[in-house]
């Protein structure tokens, strides 16, 4: 029999690459996978044409990360790994790290290889008040959810 349990409330998120985590975030998304999906045309016993559908190739999502921005330059040296062309080192293990408001750990999904495709800056407004904010794209080849 199921057991019920109530969804779990999300505080922030953090990242570790290599071990060390590397920053916190307030904002996450792209974790999952998908098959493409390979349609075919077939006729069944009867003489009806159906349309068959099987998985096709597995695509991982990109994680996107948001956090207001700080006097850290983790993400932008771990960038500039890439915009050297020192894919060697900036290839990564590593996991995204969710926890609930009392900062108890309540999900974890482990990336394979990821790299950060894309880091950007807050928008820069002299008559806004509000947060600066950075977002960090790293795209990976596999994801794996812990707990």
């Amino acid at each position: 029999m199921a057991e019920n349990r109530d969804a779990v409330s999300v505080f922030h998120y953090a990242i570790e690459v290599g071990g060390a985590i590397k920053g916190y975030f307030t904002s996450c998304s792209g974790l999952g996978s998908e098959h493409e999906v390979i349609e075919h045309k077939v006729t069944d016993d009867r003489g009806r044409e159906i349309i068959q559908k099987t998985p096709g190739r597995m695509k991982w999502d990109n994680i996107s990360l948001e956090r207001g921005i700080t006097d850290s330059m983790d993400i932008w040296d771990w960038r500039k790994l890439v915009e050297d062309g020192k894919m060697d080192k900036a290839r990564k293990n590593g996991s995204i790290v969710m926890f609930n408001s009392e900062l108890a750990e309540v999900g974890r999904w482990d990336f394979e290889r990821g790299w950060p495709s894309k880091v950007t800056g807050p928008d820069l407004k002299s008559d806004s008040n509000a947060i600066g904010v950075e977002k960090l794209t790293i795209v990976h080849e596999g994801m794996k959810r812990k707990n």
